[in-house]
């Protein structure tokens, strides 16, 4: 036996069995590769982040101030669904202040797609290609839902609540109510509700992540029921009981929607 012939004798015994080709492949998977990795320091990290947040600032400051000069019709579009109802002034500049929270989150609304954008390129050089697949759908599933959930509470919702309140008193008193206090009902349930959207995304992510399986999400459904209705509670400044239960009900169709989301992609 040649020397050469020896060490492929003792390479073959050593390690019997053994798919070296298909351990390479494993170790590198294109999915779990950093494209285009970048080393930074902590303090380069800090810059960047420091970066991304100011670039967000300026936009949410140019969305309010865009806003503030045009807010007479954001005002009027949300005194739509208080039809016959008379809105007064109780105290001075009161206006004024509600045209600001109204051009604020008005602003932050249009801003949302650039603070999206700056949050994506922040996270994006430390995600896999794997994880990169995710996002497209992540984030145009997050934003398509808030806006539903925007246009569920101002179609739905709000007029639901407002009529409830409206014909309750009706023969008792007359409709007068305050401004500010009717903007801020409608934009907290505005935004709340676009909130109360995302519960699909976040099913998406546990599931994709394996931390929650569909079936695990299935066979806790008392507790969603529960968890919907004390939700809808709580996220509606009215107390009505039609409002927590649109709300409640929208809440667990999307929940039972994102269990069907995560069963497709076999988790």
């Amino acid at each position: 036996m040649t020397p050469s012939q020896d060490a492929n004798t003792v390479t073959a015994h050593t390690a019997p069995g053994v798919d070296f080709e298909t351990n390479e492949q494993k170790e590198t998977d294109p999915l779990d590769e950093l494209p285009g990795e970048v080393e930074m320091t902590l303090f380069e990290h800090l810059e960047e982040l420091r970066l991304r947040i100011f670039y967000a600032l300026i936009a949410v400051a140019v969305g309010v101030v865009g806003c503030f000069f045009a807010v007479k019709p954001i005002v009027q579009l949300l005194e739509v669904p208080a039809k016959g109802v008379k809105f007064l002034q109780l105290a001075p500049g009161e206006y004024f202040f509600v045209s600001l929270k109204v051009a604020g989150y008005s602003g932050l609304l249009l801003a949302s797609p650039f603070i999206l954008y700056q949050i994506v390129q922040f996270v994006l050089p430390g995600l896999t290609r794997r994880e990169r697949r995710l996002l497209a759908p992540i984030v145009l599933g997050s934003t398509v839902l808030f806006a539903v959930g925007l246009v569920f509470a101002y179609f739905l919702l709000i007029p639901a609540a407002l009529k409830f309140f409206i014909s309750y008193g009706a023969d008792v008193v007359e409709q007068l109510w305050s401004i500010d206090k009717y903007f801020e009902f409608v934009l907290l349930l505005l935004f709340s509700t676009g909130l109360a959207f995302q519960v699909p995304i976040i099913q998406l992510l546990l599931g994709s992540l394996g931390i929650v399986s569909s079936s695990q999400m299935l066979s806790g459904w008392r507790y969603v029921i529960l968890g919907a209705v004390v939700l809808g509670a709580v996220i509606t400044p009215s107390t009505d009981p039609l409002t927590q239960t649109l709300l409640a009900g929208a809440v667990l169709g999307l929940y039972f929607s994102g269990i069907g989301l995560v069963k497709l992609i076999g988790k």
